[in-house]
């Protein structure tokens, strides 16, 4: 008789895979199964991420965004280079377009200092146009700590660690069904099971989903944004040399419209946020009249829609028209012109709410008996995702002593 695995993992994304490799290299020899839905890994938000590797500048001192990404930008590079994946710190700007962006941006170096982070640069309006000759701004912070990578490739190197140190990779398993079975779980696909003796839950988009199948009363749910992106024409590539973001707006957990140079050559501008009309709709012909419902009628949602629906317009209107999103990005760059643009591929973010309208801003991970729940981890957490797996991972093996 087959014995169950200790530990399936659900989802194929990158804090799924990190989480499978950390538990394979804390407990080598764990039985141990990624369950994904889609035919291969990193099909969603990691596979539509622009590839940023954070600094940890952005997230306040002591918060689980901060520590694991300050943690996980050093993993991820030592992993990177014994893997020899392609990647550039190349630094970025963030820029303050007028005065009264200073003191946010006074504020956002605070942070990086309280976080760890060193050499971070004052710029003037003259040495911001050094690093990047044909941006607009009073005042400019350089940090040197922030670069570029595919997470695609990573994620492809954390399933050949876990395949290769035993653990199995199954995918179009669309998890539908988890219950009790004695002291195991069974996890039901269509005909399909899988019993394990725990199961950590690591899917994105669908996080609060599967938590609900084995939990009650979740105090969060999983609203869907859209991030909508242009691509700059090969001709207008001089316009950006490396990384260049605005001051964000603090009362959002979204960047703001930024560029971004990635490792394929490509340099992306972007992204607004949108209400998403479905879990995966990366466009506004993507609809799911079932989740789209769930969405409008979460208590939470609906008090941040009329605290923020004059913000949530802009962006929609962002969304329709070229023109807008154009002007959004001249306040960086007045050069740019709307025939610089050309449409790219969108990304959904998972954003946690919770029932009192906040959107989260830190990672949220509950432990339940034989069980773990990641159920916020958007940004940084592509850049964290080996220590929030080793986070996970120690959680498990704390549990099983």
């Amino acid at each position: 008789m087959t014995k169950a695995f200790e530990v399936a993992i659900i989802g194929g994304g990158i804090v799924g895979l990190a989480t499978g490799l950390q538990i394979l290299k804390k407990r080598p020899g764990t039985r141990l199964v990624i369950l994904e839905k889609e035919s291969s890994e990193a099909k969603h938000q990691t596979g539509h991420n622009s590839g940023v590797i954070h600094s940890g500048l952005y997230y306040k001192p002591g918060s689980l965004k901060a520590l694991n990404c300050i943690r996980g930008y050093e993993m991820l590079l030592e992993f990177a280079k014994e893997n020899n994946i392609p990647h550039d710190i190349c630094g970025k700007v963030v820029v303050a377009t007028s005065e009264e962006e200073v003191p946010e941006l006074e504020k956002l170096q605070q942070r990086g200092v309280a976080n760890g982070l060193k050499n971070l640069e004052w710029l003037t309006p003259e040495q911001i146009r050094e690093r990047e000759p044909h941006v607009h701004g009073v005042k400019g912070l350089f940090v040197p700590q922030t670069g570029i990578i595919d997470y695609k490739v990573v994620s492809n190197h954390y399933r050949k660690f876990i395949e290769e140190n035993g653990g199995e990779f199954r995918a179009s398993f669309k998890v539908e069904g988890i219950a009790r079975s004695g002291k195991n779980w069974i996890i039901r696909s269509g005909n399909q099971t899988v019993e394990s003796e725990s199961f950590v839950n690591c899917a994105g988009l669908y996080s609060d989903k599967i938590a609900a199948l084995s939990e009650k009363e979740l105090d969060v749910r999983i609203i869907p944004f859209r991030g909508e992106y242009y691509m700059l024409k090969p001709e207008a590539h001089h316009l950006v040399k490396n990384l260049i973001y605005p001051v964000p707006d603090p009362n959002f957990p979204f960047l703001g419209v930024h560029f971004t140079r990635m490792m394929n050559g490509h340099t992306e501008a972007g992204p607004n946020a949108v209400l998403a009309l479905r879990r995966e709709g990366y466009t506004w012909k993507d609809i799911h009249f079932g989740e789209l419902y769930q969405s409008l009628m979460w208590p939470g949602f609906q008090k941040v829609a009329k605290k923020y629906w004059k913000t949530g317009m802009g962006e929609m209107w962002r969304s329709f028209s070229k023109h807008a999103f154009t002007k959004a990005l001249q306040k960086l760059i007045p050069e740019i012109r709307e025939s610089d643009l050309i449409k790219a591929e969108a990304g959904v973010r998972a954003q946690a709410c919770d029932r009192d309208g906040g959107l989260l801003d830190d990672f949220r991970v509950i432990e339940k008996p034989n069980a773990i729940h990641v159920l916020n981890a958007p940004s940084p957490a592509a850049t964290s995702s080996l220590s929030i797996g080793l986070t996970v991972a120690e959680k498990w093996i704390s549990a099983l002593d």
